[in-house]
């Protein structure tokens, strides 16, 4: 389909991407993976079958190769403890407020919102921890929207493609978005999409990065497991609510989008994980985000 021979297609994937294709293939069914360990309420082998493993003997081997602990272990800690592994991982403590679960629920009211079908026009941005790349795109893309008179009614967004917290930093993407009901042309180096209509849990945040940070740990590690919905396995939305203030981030108003579904009751009882109202107890409660 692109057009290569095997040996050339891997060669050029190898330059493009920074990994072989292999590496790259594995890395992502064990993100994958860990997400529904920390999110979902599917047993093991049901996880191990959905990325891609022949079995869950062979998930687990991977899964302890990959992060140095079993996917049981992490389910229940949702810790990577391998000190190689978590320098090579997005620093999540550093960035979070002292904030009780009482204050984080009283501060970030939780909605829920659905979002049509649409085109977007996107950069993608590699090794996107190095925060100047991803105002490059963010200017570009503003500068660009402004040329095409789409800027004042599209939707200015980023979403993430990879897991921070299971991607190793110069490996994680994120992609700088414009949607619009509008049709445009995209310049060299953006490409489009079509997002399909989805459920969001969303929160909107006035505030600093810690803020941010704050208010993602919240609506993962507490809303999330707590409510009758499990993740949609789909990218994550930050909606620029001031568009126009989108590049200065010593400020963000931002409406925070979490794609979800609603818990199927089934796989639920099947698992013998969990139930809606029984996840909060000390047995029951893992860590997630």
């Amino acid at each position: 389909m692109a057009c290569f021979s095997e040996f050339h297609f891997h060669r050029v994937f190898r330059a493009v991407s920074g990994e072989t294709l292999n590496n790259f293939t594995n890395r992502l069914r064990l993100e994958k993976a860990a997400r529904l360990l920390r999110y979902s309420v599917q047993s093991l082998t049901d996880i191990a079958l959905d990325c891609g493993f022949s079995s869950s003997a062979t998930f687990s081997r991977a899964f302890r190769s990959g992060y140095d602990t079993s996917p049981s272990q992490f389910r229940k800690s949702g810790e990577i403890k391998n000190s190689k592994i978590c320098k090579e991982l997005f620093p999540e403590e550093e960035y979070g407020l002292p904030m009780s679960a009482e204050e984080k629920r009283a501060a970030f009211p939780v909605r829920l919102i659905d979002i049509p079908e649409r085109q977007v026009a996107y950069i993608r941005v590699r090794n996107a921890f190095e925060l100047d790349r991803v105002l490059v795109a963010l200017k570009t893309l503003i500068e660009w929207a402004k040329s095409q008179d789409i800027f004042s009614e599209g939707t200015l967004f980023g979403m993430s493609v990879d897991d921070p917290h299971m991607t190793p930093k110069h490996l994680y993407r994120y992609e700088v978005c414009l949607a619009s009901s509008f049709p445009f042309e995209c310049m060299e180096g953006m490409s489009r999409l079509k997002m399909p209509a989805m459920r969001y849990a969303a929160i909107r945040v006035s505030g600093d990065i810690h803020k941010v940070a704050t208010a993602w740990d919240y609506l993962y590690r507490d809303w999330l497991v707590h409510s009758v919905h499990e993740p949609e396995h789909a990218p994550a939305l930050e909606v620029f609510l001031d568009k126009e203030s989108a590049t200065d981030w010593s400020h963000f108003e931002l409406e925070l989008c979490l794609p979800v579904r609603k818990l199927e009751m089934s796989k639920s009882l099947k698992s013998g994980i969990r139930k809606p109202g029984t996840i909060g107890t000390k047995k029951n409660k893992r860590a997630t985000a």
